[in-house]
């Protein structure tokens, strides 16, 4: 009845997610399988429903991507206007989240969640701001696409071939309402070819790589799937809220049940396959009963085993004290809400299943509504060890002190029945030896309360039945007596050893409670790895008696970071362990299924997919962990991982911090000294030209202090152009541009610079003319024309090309030269970067940063590669389709 009444009695934890949802705005996400199955649509739509009924609703950001029948939606809607941010000379609107919550609407349309912000805003991404928005309790819908959660983004990428680097957290969708957007493939793909998702020249590229057929049905049914998911956690939270009974099957959720008798890993095995059958999550349980206290090491290994199966096999895992199985496992079931139960059946005697019964039938009876799968274990040619019964005391007939007690007492209670039956003759004595049975059983267990049973039978007989002093008993009722003794004695053991079972397992779940909250206070305090490796080391010591390691991955591998006791030394073969535990995110180790002949056993502390730092544990002369100790274990190591995550994101968010304190104070130094250096420069110049006009002698020196005043002249400009881009304040003055015009002019620019470099002009008349910022390619072009003279072999061509593709045009610049190191070619246009042993060793290594930063301003991409024939460099730059000027606009 206990149980039943636990469980109508709402869960805490869900209570306070309810509590904690008061107050909030609510979120509702519009999922699809893929860009245009009409999420946008279909929000708007909604929102004008709400609208007719009287909901103030506002726009803070929807994209329409130019689709009429969604522009039509948004003419209804009051718009609240996006603000605009400055970068790199560009304006960018992003969503006015502080105009949102000045407004304060009743709900407000936020489209696209995975969308990252410019940078200089409040929050890097929108989801952020959406958390903004509901935390002041303003209802929220948006839109998303599969694709873009975290936990899927590699299962997505594995097909698609297509990396998303916009992704949410799973946890901001917990919470929220979730409707799926849902169209056919073959209606995608018809919408697709008609324009109405893409432009006609990227709906092409998008039909033959993203958008392919089987492509769309895998993502339709990661949506389905994951909003399935999404309902059922939402339905048992608010189940286990309310305290409702059932199994509420709106979605298969499997527990399968595990021992250590042989076979258990084929029960595990086999509800792997019916969960991947019905694609359902599914939990290995098992159940820790007293009788586990007995286990032999050879039992615990097997458990631990099967649960480490389980685990690998993804599986939930969760070990349950509890005085019965069957009391366990339907407990367990309740809770969980299982709507499959998959357990074995071992081979017993009719005996004993005479005296025990059936577990499987109970629990059939037991568990209405729940399908249970019973599977044969296989038969075991050796009985399980078990050691003595803790009850028992040190050994299997219990303590020499608990008979020497009981011995005492009986003598005691003999002494007080002969002095009272001095006094007066009483023929109810024997009740007196009730008091050192019940004591012994309670005290000492079953072996020790039935010898005093018959010591006190022996007693009662001797001292005070007729005839006197003789163990003859004449009277056939006084046999009853000494039989009640000793079934006093077995009814109270059996009820002692109960409840002091029971208290023993409460005793330990509420340990086990109480440690992992108090080693969850002490990581919240936590600033650094290593301290956070000596506080596990030192807590998993403390609760599961081990020793302890923590190794941090570095530039040379694992190194070994806290240890418990200090001088605890990993050879050649742990530290191989721990290195593929680290690899492949797996156990590995003694107790696991790798490199067992290690003494450790490592377990890898992981966060999405990727290991962090490895744990290791050690027990002289046994395994290093006990099964009903392995759930435990886990706990501990997840919340480890987590706060070695958060100092991993801390650490980052200070060195990003010093980097942007770094470029602000280099951009400062930049434009001063630039500055400085501007004035003299041009009083040199000045001079020479007046030297010119006063024709002096010497012609040839006044042209060198000309040429090297011009060459200081642009490295100051160079200086002050990376100033500008590194604070964002190119202005931008768009037209459209002839590549011809543009390349002949720097050319003439930089005549003395490239005297002895013959130039050829590769660049066709009929190409397009490009919208640029004319004075930002022009220093674009000189940059890459004076690196390609200053490098190049002397007297070799320079050749300046240009060439339509399908996707837009590439202007390149071709020098002779050595080139450029395999693998280093995008750094050349790092700031200050200097390649050795290549052509590009000398230098500011200024003049290719500038390359990048205007191009990039300009929505342009460069490239640099070597070439074989002839040897030499090759720089590029990539103007993309929307940056082509077409004849009608041109004119």
């Amino acid at each position: 009845m206990s149980s039943t009444r636990e469980a109508e009695r709402p869960s805490p934890d869900a209570l306070l997610r309810e509590a904690a949802r008061e107050g909030r705005g609510r979120l509702k996400v519009f999922l699809g399988a893929a860009p245009g199955v009409g999420k946008t649509y279909e929000m708007l739509t909604d929102g004008l429903a709400r609208r007719k009924a009287g909901i103030d609703v506002v726009i803070g950001a929807v994209e329409t991507h130019g689709r009429a029948e969604t522009e039509a939606l948004v003419d209804g809607y009051e718009i609240v206007p996006r603000r605009e941010i400055d970068h790199q000379g560009r304006k960018l609107p992003e969503m006015d989240i502080d105009a949102i919550l000045a407004r304060r609407p009743r709900l407000a349309l936020v489209d696209e969640l995975a969308h990252s912000n410019a940078p200089g805003s409040r929050h890097p991404k929108r989801y952020q701001d959406v958390e903004e928005l509901l935390a002041a309790g303003i209802d929220v819908y948006s839109t998303i696409n599969i694709q873009h959660l975290e936990s899927l983004n590699d299962v997505v990428a594995s097909f698609t071939k297509v990396r998303v680097r916009e992704t949410v957290p799973d946890r901001v969708l917990e919470n929220a309402e979730m409707e799926v957007v849902d169209i056919p493939p073959d209606e995608l793909i018809e919408r697709l070819k008609e324009g109405k998702v893409y432009v006609p020249h990227e709906a092409t590229r998008a039909l033959s790589h993203f958008f392919s057929k089987s492509n769309l049905s895998a993502l339709r049914e990661l949506a389905l799937r994951r909003a399935a998911q999404a309902v059922d956690a939402q339905m048992l939270d608010y189940l286990r809220a309310h305290a409702l009974a059932g199994t509420w099957a709106g979605g298969e959720r499997i527990v399968v049940a595990v021992s250590e008798l042989p076979g258990s890993e084929g029960l595990v095995r086999a509800a792997k396959r019916l969960s991947d059958a019905l694609r359902a999550p599914w939990t290995a349980l098992y159940i820790e009963t007293p009788r586990a206290a007995r286990f032999g090491g050879a039992e615990r290994q097997q458990v631990a085993a099967v649960l480490q199966l389980a685990a690998q096999l993804g599986a939930n895992v969760a070990s349950v004290p509890a005085t019965r199985v069957i009391d366990g496992l339907t407990d367990y079931a309740r809770e969980a809400r299982a709507t499959q139960l998959v357990v074995g059946k071992s081979t017993r005697s009719r005996w004993f299943e005479l005296r025990h019964g059936s577990v499987v039938d109970r629990l059939v009876r037991g568990t209405p509504g729940v399908a249970v799968h019973v599977l044969p274990l296989a038969e075991s040619t050796e009985k399980p060890r078990l050691k003595p019964s803790a009850s028992a005391g040190s050994g299997a007939w219990g303590r020499p002190l608990g008979y020497l007690f009981s011995l005492l007492m009986v003598a005691g209670v003999t002494g007080l029945g002969i002095s009272i039956y001095a006094l007066e003759n009483l023929t109810n004595l024997a009740l007196l030896y009730l008091i050192p049975v019940m004591a012994a059983a309670t005290l000492y267990g079953l072996r020790t309360g039935i010898a005093t049973g018959l010591l006190s039978a022996l007693a009662y007989n001797f001292f005070f039945l007729p005839p006197l002093h003789t163990f003859t008993i004449s009277d056939p009722s006084n046999i009853v007596t000494a039989l009640m003794l000793l079934a006093v004695a077995v009814v109270t053991s059996q009820l002692a050893a109960r409840v002091r079972l029971q208290a023993d397992l409460a005793q330990r779940s509420a340990g086990q409670n109480a440690a992992l909250a108090g080693f969850a206070r002490q990581l919240t305090g936590l600033i650094d790895a290593e301290e956070l490796g000596r506080t596990l080391c030192g807590e998993a010591g403390r609760l599961l008696d081990v020793e302890a390691v923590f190794l941090l991955p570095g530039e040379q591998g694992l190194a070994l970071a806290a240890a418990v006791p200090p001088e605890n030394k990993l050879d050649a073969i742990d530290m191989a362990a721990a290195g593929w535990a680290f690899d492949h995110c797996q156990p590995a180790g003694r107790g696991s299924e790798t490199l067992t002949a290690s003494d450790w056993l490592f377990q890898p502390l992981v966060v999405g997919k990727r290991a962090l730092a490895i744990f290791g544990i050690a027990r002289e002369l046994d395994d290093p962990i006990r099964s009903d100790q392995l759930p435990l274990l886990l706990s501990l190591l997840d919340q480890a991982a987590l706060a070695l995550e958060r100092i991993a994101l801390e650490a980052e968010m200070a060195k990003v911090s010093q980097l942007k304190e770094r470029d602000r104070l280099r951009a400062a130094l930049l434009s001063s000294v630039s500055h400085d250096l501007r004035t003299p420069l041009t009083t040199i110049l000045g001079s020479v030209a007046e030297l010119r006009r006063a024709g002096a002698a010497d012609e040839a020196l006044v042209a060198s202090i000309e040429t090297e005043a011009q060459r200081l002249n642009r490295f100051v400009a160079n200086l002050l152009d990376m100033a500008r881009v590194e604070a964002g304040a190119l202005k931008l003055a768009l037209e459209p541009v002839d590549l011809t015009d543009a390349a002949t002019t720097a050319v003439h620019d930089l005549k003395q610079a490239l005297a002895g470099h013959p130039i050829r002009l590769e660049v066709s008349p009929d190409l397009p003319l490009v919208r640029l910022d004319p004075q930002l390619f022009h220093h674009i072009l000189i940059n890459l024309l004076d690196n390609a003279g200053k490098y190049a072999e002397p007297d070799s061509p320079i050749t300046i090309a240009a060439q339509r593709r399908p996707d837009g045009l590439t202007l390149s610049v071709l020098d002779e030269g050595p080139g450029l190191p395999p693998g280093e070619e995008m750094r050349v246009f790092e700031t200050f970067t200097r390649l050795e042993g290549s052509d590009r060793k000398g230098g500011t290594g200024l003049g290719l940063a500038i390359v990048k930063g205007f191009a990039e301003a300009m929505g342009l991409a460069v490239a640099a590669a070597t070439r074989d024939a002839p040897r030499g460099a090759c720089f590029s730059l990539l103007f993309p389709e929307r940056l082509l000027v077409r004849g009608n606009e041109a004119a």
